[in-house]
């Protein structure tokens, strides 16, 4: 019998990237302590200071990751959220809402507003990425009530246009794999995004390309920060606004 989660969880982004600098950094200690000389040809390698000096960036990076996923991406989010003018009554999408962290925090700030949050719940990029999960932290945050919870791919999105005030968006768009999904997922969000409303788009990479792609929907895009102390890789947010009055 699976446990009920008691408490909310958001999870670990890119697990699989965490994982794989933590078991770089133990390999190459390993091989370095087993062989701590290596001929090839008429050349030795000493593998020992090369180690000392290259295992604990690879261990770092990972702990970066872990303390991003586990404090730095609340910090990020608060950060994110800040940069709008709540009423209570706006509808919301959060794009990548992945265990919800955007989509129930800008719940909070509703009254008469909804937060949906759509996703296609890739597990290579967060851990526990399910609808199940973000059902259940939006329970536990009590604000169920004020959020829909969607399958939805970002590219080709079935929302009428003019429907959302605020749209958010952090550390997904870059998991569209090619620069023309990521460009249609960016023609989808001014689609979807009413006159006078706002988009908040995160990104470690890509934010250029993001621009450049709002701006031939006729939206205007601007830079608003990069953002080094609290998030890993360090993060980059977009405000993109629909002209138009809402």
């Amino acid at each position: 019998m699976a446990a009920v989660q008691d408490k909310p969880g958001y999870g670990i982004d890119a697990p699989g990237v965490v994982r794989n600098l933590f078991v770089v950094a133990l390999a190459i200690f390993v091989l370095a302590l087993l062989f701590p000389r290596v001929r090839i040809g008429p050349v030795i390698f000493i593998l020992r200071p090369m180690a000392w000096s290259t295992a604990p960036g690879f261990a770092l990076g990972g702990a970066l990751m872990l303390i991003y996923s586990k404090w730095g991406k609340f910090r990020h989010r608060d950060r994110m959220l800040s940069l709008v003018s709540w009423t209570g009554s706006e509808t919301v999408l959060d794009v990548g809402t992945g265990r919800g962290l955007l989509m129930i925090g800008a719940a909070k700030r509703l009254s008469t507003g909804k937060s949906v949050g759509i996703d296609i719940w890739s597990g290579k990029d967060l851990s526990g990425n399910t609808p199940e999960r973000t059902r259940r932290n939006a329970q536990l945050e009590g604000v169920f009530e004020k959020v829909e919870i969607q399958n939805e791919d970002a590219t080709e999105m079935k929302f009428a246009d003019n429907s959302f005030d605020v749209i958010l968006s952090n550390a997904c768009l870059h998991n569209i794999p090619s620069a023309d999904g990521r460009v249609r997922a960016c023609r989808e969000i001014v689609r979807v995004l009413k006159p006078g409303g706002v988009a908040l788009i995160s990104d470690f990479i890509h934010l250029g390309e993001y621009a450049k792609a709002f701006r031939a929907a006729a939206a205007e895009a601007k830079r608003a920060g990069w953002f080094w102390s609290d998030t890993f890789p360090p993060m980059g947010i977009l405000r993109v606004t629909k002209p138009g009055q809402a």
